[in-house]
């Protein structure tokens, strides 16, 4: 086990073992980007600790029963699991290894500085490239920085111990800020501490309470950042593309006097510069409200600074400083090839890069985009604004969609029990306490904050339309009265829209009338029904991860097997004694998805080749038989009984990566019988993964019989049923699917194609398992993805490239059959 990472040993392939926080850094400081050297102490040396504590096993089960619905509970639990983990001491070797890696660090950083002048503006990157600035510095600072920088050879490193949760930015949760971070730790003592005080924060009460209402139930890890501590000067968080208009070919840069928490928390107003990426060139500047700034004290320690109107009015970045601000940002975007969320400080002439993630929540928004609509503006009196009704209020359009409903003003997180499903949050601002609260609001209003706080990168994570920075939305919006949200445009009107359909709220009602919903809104990214991915080439598996899915519905086996098999019979190989080469390839493909994934499910089917496909490797002429018709032939689940060495080698490999990855499921495919299903689930209890003791095991419903067995195969200890819709088809239809002369009959929207996929999911529900179905059809079609909403199926999972229209009809389906609950009458088809 590898206790301690250090930044340049790391990649963005990473996550699993540093979190996605660490490594981002890891990949940057390889790319030779501007990061602060550091290290991290890996989520296996977490795992470790609470093993041989013997507090993993309690902290599983305190997880286990959780519901959002029981509170007191969840703070019960939340204490309980803190204690536990508190109580746990670093082991021996993870402690010596950390020790030695931040006296390392302190070296190395005190090295830096002995060999920089203050003010330079340049710094030596990790592996030696240069990291240059056009910062300019005056004279006196620079002293200052002289005279700062001798001090801090003579004391203990100052450091940022900062949380790296191995699930916290995985797409579709909004973690972001519930883990620890610490500022100025400095001292080994001290730093021992705060190490344990992040492994606890993930057991915090609202990080378990959000566990609980997304349904997560993997075992959660988490691994610590130790990075050498930036004294910001001015600070802040850019965005390569603009997040409010991601076509309008603009960036966006928020900055702050002083460390960034000011700006992702809240606090203050930062000043917002919105430039052209092309050039870039500065278009536009709003100086924000700066009333504080936090800084580095003549102890070391964190000091909160108030600033009067005069300094707080003033520019943090100067336009020159904007435009290569931006050039850095784009450098970024151009390695990770895709658009990035940066968090960026400066101090001592030098600019700094602390985070960079991708930004997954972008989408294309109507109205005029880019920063502030303020009143009386061009855009409203030539008409573009809701004209029909008075604007209340204007700010900064944070997150995209309209909704209406009722105000409702909340001080702070202890005042959730006023806020009712549906209603309209105002609040000053918000932080992590307040997500289950913004979970059940219709849209979000603050006085402050700017389009990269907390409020704002939570709500578009939720798909929650949302108005930031109004400055005076707590006293000017009043309880009960009825407003619309436009978070496109910034703007809060008085009154209801003309039309129901773009403000219906989530109402308790319609969320009950939803199988399994958690949460239903329109337009917004969070869907009832889960929405899985289809992969087979680990090639691309970090590319997929990204996009904004709840795992992989079906992993097939069949391509990484081709090319872990190197064109031979598996036989064949048995006979060479070669085996392990193929588990040893099989391994690395399949631990390549998993990590890239965690601690999203991965659902992996087993090998499904027919006796053609295994006949035209080199030896299949010796092993496979002859079948007329292989589509109904010697294949699945009952091949796997024939043959339990060559099923065994694959059990194998699921052992081999189950040992570090959590989040794996194996699914059997053809299953025809009750007995041959029994026969397998033998086997795979005998194996590493353990079967129905361990490594949760689905079958794919493929043949007709399934319709009858599902109550017999959940008895068994199946956890769940993934429909085939194509073998499902020509089974119940009698039509060979790749049969050119009979294609017409080839429907999967057939009336008995659809009666049996209801009677699969109904028996899946009523048995207590999971349903889903790997195909296209709900992408291509609406009336398809509407059947089964309607009939309560847990998930659906389609290729890549049908995400994004798999995704408005499973949504559309949703929104229907909300509507539907609300009135009280079905609606005609669309």
């Amino acid at each position: 086990m590898d206790a301690v990472k250090w930044f340049e040993t790391l990649g963005v392939e990473d996550v699993a073992l540093v979190g996605g926080k660490g490594a981002n850094l890891g990949e940057m400081t390889k790319a030779g980007l501007p990061v602060p050297p550091g290290f991290v102490i890996t989520a296996e040396a977490y795992l470790d600790a609470i093993d041989r504590s013997g507090a993993r096993a309690p902290l599983r089960d305190l997880l286990a029963q959780l519901s959002v619905d029981d509170m007191t509970r969840l703070r019960e639990a939340s204490v309980s699991a803190r204690k536990l983990v508190e109580g746990t001491e670093i082991p021996e070797g993870t402690r010596t290894a950390l020790l030695e890696a931040y006296r390392s660090l302190s070296e190395r950083c005190r090295s830096l500085s002995g060999a920089q002048s203050p003010g330079s503006g340049t710094r030596t990157a990790p592996g030696g490239s240069l990291m240059s600035t056009a910062v300019s510095m005056p004279e006196s600072t620079a002293e200052s920085m002289a005279e700062s920088t001798a001090v801090s050879t003579r004391l203990p490193l100052r450091v940022a111990v900062r949380s790296s949760g191995t699930m916290e930015d995985a797409a579709g949760t909004s973690f972001a800020g519930m883990n620890a971070t610490f500022t100025n730790v400095a001292g080994e003592s001290d730093l021992l501490a705060r190490v344990v005080d992040c492994w606890a924060s993930l057991y915090g009460e609202r990080v378990i309470a959000y566990r609980a209402s997304e349904g997560l139930t993997e075992e959660p890890a988490l691994a610590v950042i130790i990075q050498e501590m930036i004294p910001s000067e001015r600070s802040g968080v850019m965005f390569s593309v603009d997040p409010s208009a991601p076509e309008a070919g603009r960036m966006v840069i928020e900055a702050a006097f002083g460390q960034g928490e000011v700006v992702v928390s809240g606090m203050v107003e930062p000043d917002t510069y919105v430039l052209a990426r092309k050039g870039p060139s500065l278009l536009h500047v709003r100086i924000g409200a700066k009333t504080m700034k936090i800084v580095r004290g003549p102890d070391g320690e964190d000091l909160t600074v108030a600033m009067d109107a005069s300094e707080g009015s003033k520019r943090v970045l100067d336009d020159e400083e904007a435009v290569e601000l931006a050039r850095l940002g784009l450098a970024t975007e151009a390695h990770y090839g895709k658009p990035q969320d940066m968090e960026w400080a400066m101090a001592g002439g030098s600019t700094y890069l602390v985070q960079s993630r991708p930004i997954t929540t972008l989408t294309s928004r109507e109205g005029p985009a880019g920063g502030r609509v303020g009143q009386g503006t061009e855009e409203q009196v030539a008409g573009k604004g809701p004209a029909s009704r008075t604007v209340l209020l204007t700010g900064l359009a944070a997150s995209p969609g309209r909704a209406w409903g009722r105000v409702r003003v909340l001080a702070s997180p202890d005042e959730e029990d006023k806020l009712q499903p549906g209603e309209v949050l105002v609040a000053p601002m918000t932080s992590p306490d307040w997500v289950p609260i913004m979970r059940r609001a219709a849209a979000l209003v603050t006085d402050g904050g700017g389009m990269t706080c907390h409020a704002a990168i939570v709500s578009r994570e939720l798909g929650l339309p949302c108005v930031v920075g109004t400055r005076n939305a707590t006293t000017v919006l009043r309880d009960g009265e009825t407003v619309t949200v436009d978070g496109a445009r910034g703007e809060v009107s008085e009154g209801a829209p003309d039309t129901e359909i773009p403000g219906v709220s989530p109402l308790p009602a319609a969320r009950a009338a939803l199988p399994g919903a958690s949460e239903v809104r329109q337009g917004t990214e969070a869907l009832a029904t889960k929405l899985y991915v289809n992969l087979a080439i680990a090639e691309h598996a970090e590319e997929v991860a990204a996009m904004a899915v709840d795992g992989v519905g079906l992993l097939r086996a069949e391509f990484m097997v081709t090319e872990a098999l190197k064109g031979a019979h598996p036989r064949l190989l048995l006979e060479r004694g070669e085996q392990q080469v193929f588990v040893d390839a099989m391994s690395s493909s399949l631990s390549r998805i998993a990590r890239a994934f965690a601690p999203r499910p991965v659902v992996y089917r087993s090998i499904d080749f027919r006796t053609n496909e295994f006949r035209n490797l080199e030896g299949g002429d010796r092993f496979e038989p002859h079948e007329d018709n292989p589509m109904i032939g010697y294949r699945g689940c009952y091949r796997y009984v024939r043959e339990p060495d060559l099923f065994e080698l694959e059990l194998q490999v699921l052992g081999a990566v189950a040992e570090d990855s959590s989040n794996l499921k194996l699914m059997i495919p053809f299953v025809r019988t009750r007995w041959e299903l029994e026969a397998c689930l033998d086997i795979v209890d005998k194996s590493p993964i353990g079967g129905r003791r361990g490594m949760p095991v689905w079958v794919m419903a493929e043949v007709p019989s399934v319709v009858y067995r599902v109550p017999e195969y959940a008895a068994m200890g199946i956890a769940g049923v993934s429909i085939g819709s194509n073998d499902l088809t020509q089974l119940v239809l009698g039509v060979d699917r790749d049969s050119e002369t009979c294609a017409e009959l080839f429907d999967e929207s057939d009336a008995a194609v659809l009666d049996a996929i209801s009677r699969i999911i109904s028996s899946a529900r009523q048995a207590g398992i999971t349903s889903s179905l790997c195909g296209q059809a709900p992408s291509n079609h609406p009336e398809f993805a509407e059947h089964l909403v309607r009939a309560g199926i847990t998930s659906i999972s389609v290729n890549p490239d049908a995400v994004p229209a798999a995704r408005a009809s499973i949504a559309s389906a949703e929104r229907r059959l909300l509507l539907e609950s609300v009135r009280g009458c079905s609606l005609p088809a669309s």
